[in-house]
């Protein structure tokens, strides 16, 4: 079975808009600061990331999630929520809950901007792709005696 230039052009299309929907998925409440995974390109897969930038924002995400520990707290008024990481497009990759009773907040907004600024390096050189949507702030409250973040309603919008 022969395939035609334009059938093929069409299938490297659609599986890029595919790995596109999928790479820039909302990350999920349980998981630690992680970082954007690289959607396919029509053409061709982008060149690795360097050892040392990847290394860089292992770290910080690393130290991220060390400060933030168990993000215990005894009322609501104690959870906050931290942008990390840095989609192509704009924007935070998501968020973390984590608490003023266990975290020192300026150390978080420090090591988190070093973060996205790292990120934002990445992308560039990698030529990375999103959905380009925003993420939103889910904000957190204190559940069990844990920060946590809140879940969204099907319309978007905050549960609350």
């Amino acid at each position: 079975m022969k395939t035609s230039p334009s059938s093929l052009l069409r299938l490297c299309i659609a599986a890029a808009l595919i790995a596109a929907g999928t790479a820039c998925s909302e990350p999920s409440n349980t998981s630690a600061a992680a970082t954007p995974v690289p959607a396919a390109s029509a053409t061709a897969a982008p060149a690795p990331k360097p050892v040392a930038a990847r290394d860089t924002a292992s770290s910080l995400g690393e130290r991220i999630t060390a400060e933030i520990g168990d993000a215990a707290c005894d009322e609501a008024s104690q959870c906050r929520t931290l942008p990390v990481g840095a989609k192509p497009c704009g924007g935070p990759a998501g968020f973390l809950p984590w608490s003023t009773r266990r975290s020192n907040g300026e150390l978080l907004a420090r090591l988190a901007a070093e973060q996205a600024a790292e990120e934002r390096k990445q992308n560039e050189k990698g030529g990375m792709m999103s959905n380009c949507m925003m993420e939103q702030d889910p904000g957190a409250t204190c559940s069990a005696g844990k920060c946590v973040l809140m879940q969204r309603s099907l319309g978007g919008s905050d549960a609350r």
